[in-house]
């Protein structure tokens, strides 16, 4: 986050105002795990692999530790979307996500797999236009292969859909060939391998989505003078860690019908493609410092195992349409909303 030379707050009350800024910061990581966290056991549980219970553990262990153990690149890259005086910027980056998190809450209601990340990118554009204009955005584009900026992001959103279902496909056809001959006997390795492909896309996404509120975290202590630099506290880690984690106990089953039912009927060796694949462009990215949507990588590599079994017309098209127009959708919605949000922000 850019911050000119005023080192505090403006606000009849800063105290309080950070304290909300970060609560819902807090709370838009939750709605990412409704979102998000169950998309790495969508698969698992969509066909059987384990039981809803184990898989929640599975997820909450590797969710924890992706997001304390893994660097904070993903989290510089969202702290430095907006661009504004640090005395304005308490409000505006609490509007931005405040509007992520309503956005998030009405498409886990209705059962679309929408990308936090956008909706992130979205109100916080959003609230700073309203703020200050186009000049208070930071627009970038890519450093080397670093997304900077809104564009970089935009980049790193748009490619890695592609990813996941040119690696679904691509992982689908190998196992197709792999596994011809094999007997019945393959089925608990198979299961098994399911498992550890979970846990890897688990860790991914709290590895990187984790990120993505600890930098907005990060950005609004530094605003505010609490961190004299741009660096992500221990207990910011662990709480946005937990609230991912709890998301997905919470509210990630209708997400996971989406995607592991709706979209197309996983067998096991399925889920394990698509994992695989998921992980394959989720881990990647987060070292990159790319915020990805763990949502759009694995309805993408879930459309691409279909393809990769050559069962094309077996995808339900119609649900893949509504998700796509979900994705489309986000990112002004959010942005409109984070503009309506700073309004209300200052009026209470």
């Amino acid at each position: 986050m850019s911050l000119s030379a005023e080192p505090a707050v403006a606000s009849d009350d800063p105290g309080v105002e950070l304290a909300l800024a970060i609560a819902f910061s807090i709370a838009f990581a939750l709605t990412n795990g409704f979102h998000d966290a169950a998309n790495a056991i969508a698969t698992l549980v969509a066909t059987r692999g384990a039981r809803p219970g184990q898989a929640i553990l599975l997820a909450t262990v590797f969710n924890m530790l992706g997001a304390v153990l893994v660097g904070s690149a993903v989290a510089d890259t969202i702290a430095g979307i907006v661009e504004v005086p640090a005395a304005q910027a308490v409000e505006v980056i609490g509007a931005g996500v405040l509007a992520a998190t309503a956005w998030n809450l009405l498409t886990w209601w209705r059962g679309l797999p929408s990308s936090s990340a956008h909706a992130l990118v979205g109100g916080l554009v959003g609230s700073a236009l309203a703020e200050a204009g186009s000049g208070a955005v930071q627009w970038g584009g890519l450093d080397g292969w670093k997304p900077v900026g809104v564009f970089g992001v935009l980049i790193a959103l748009a490619v890695s859909p592609l990813l996941g279902l040119g690696f679904g496909l691509g992982v689908s056809r190998l196992d197709g060939r792999l596994l011809r001959r094999a007997t019945k006997r393959v089925k608990r390795p198979i299961r098994g391998a399911e498992w550890v492909m979970s846990a890897a896309l688990s860790f991914g996404h709290g590895a990187n989505d984790g990120q993505k509120a600890m930098g907005v975290i990060a950005a609004l202590l530094l605003a505010s003078g609490h961190l004299e630099t741009l660096t992500v506290p221990l207990w910011v880690k662990l709480a946005c860690g937990a609230a991912l984690t709890l998301g997905t106990a919470m509210g990630g089953w209708r997400i996971i019908r989406t995607i592991g039912r709706r979209i197309f009927r996983l067998a096991p060796i399925d889920g394990f493609a698509s994992q695989t694949a998921s992980a394959a462009v989720v881990l990647p990215a987060t070292y990159l410092g790319a915020p990805v949507s763990t949502t759009q990588v694995v309805a993408s590599s879930v459309v691409g195992v279909g393809g990769g079994r050559r069962r094309w017309h077996h995808v339900r098209w119609t649900v893949v349409r509504s998700i796509a127009f979900a994705w489309l959708l986000t990112l002004p919605a959010a942005a409109a909303l984070g503009a309506i949000m700073l309004v209300i922000w200052r009026a209470i």
